[in-house]
């Protein structure tokens, strides 16, 4: 009798631990099939207008209207583009590592300096000395001390059009500061920052409309309504210059502008 009861908690033993191993084997086999799911709930979003959104652009929660991509490598082949501020990541393990450079990197103007410099102590800073080199005709400033310029005749490298009051002007940085700290000025010293964000070079005198609207973007997204050729040429000088180092699809697209501009 006590044989035969041992031998039966031995098989309600074996029958529980069963009934334990079969309920770990559907779980696992549940999170199997739930992981790829939870992978994939959050898409690459390509709205209408053609830009990607990835879960950590800024507009990614407010675009309903989409179609949906696994990778932001897919989206771009698909003809799409990145946001602004996102651009030159060819795939989403690049997007991935990335992300984490641009938030590490922390822009901020200052690191390119303070503002317009007076590296030579005339009281006129580099905003002035850029007016002034660019007017066609003499500038005239707001006083005897010749630091402020207010008047001169200055022709838009972004229109063609003839702006006469400085107030009207904002003098863009041709290769953007921000565009240039994330590719590549990130690891610059602060004097290479700042000198780069005072040279003459990466300096127009341009509408303040303009300017604005084209913000931190490089020829891959923006373009000026007028001397585009003028423009993109420019831009590749200052950026071969000083090293920065845009993606190969931002290389491409700069190449295919330049040859259209010598046909």
């Amino acid at each position: 009798m006590l044989k035969n009861l041992n031998h039966l908690d031995i098989v309600l033993s074996l029958g529980k631990e069963l009934i334990v191993f079969q309920s770990f084997l559907v779980l696992l086999a549940a999170a199997i099939v739930i992981a790829p799911t939870a992978a994939s709930a959050d898409p690459i979003k390509k709205t209408k207008s053609g830009i990607c959104h990835p879960p950590a652009s800024s507009y990614y929660d407010r675009t309903k209207n989409y179609q949906p991509f696994d990778t932001v490598a897919a989206c771009l082949a698909s003809g799409g583009r990145l946001p602004r501020g996102m651009s030159g990541y060819e795939s989403s393990q690049q997007y991935a590592s990335s992300v984490v450079v641009m938030d590490a990197s922390d822009y901020e103007r200052r690191k390119f300096g303070p503002g317009w410099d007076d590296a030579d102590g005339d009281c006129q800073n580099s905003r002035a000395e850029a007016l002034i080199a660019q007017s066609s005709t003499k500038v005239r400033f707001a006083d005897e001390r010749r630091c402020r310029v207010v008047t001169g005749r200055w022709i838009s490298p972004f229109t063609g059009n003839v702006i006469q009051n400085a107030s009207e002007i904002d003098i863009d940085h041709v290769v953007p500061l921000k565009w240039a700290w994330d590719h590549g000025a990130n690891t610059w010293s602060d004097d290479k920052r700042e000198r780069f964000a005072n040279d003459p070079v990466n300096l127009w005198s341009v509408e303040l409309s303009l300017n604005r609207q084209k913000g931190a973007q490089g020829p891959e997204e923006w373009l000026p309504p007028a001397g585009q050729c003028q423009y993109v040429s420019r831009f590749v000088r200052i950026v071969r210059t000083y090293g920065l180092k845009p993606s190969n699809r931002q290389e491409n697209r700069y190449k295919q502008e330049l040859q259209e501009c010598s046909k």
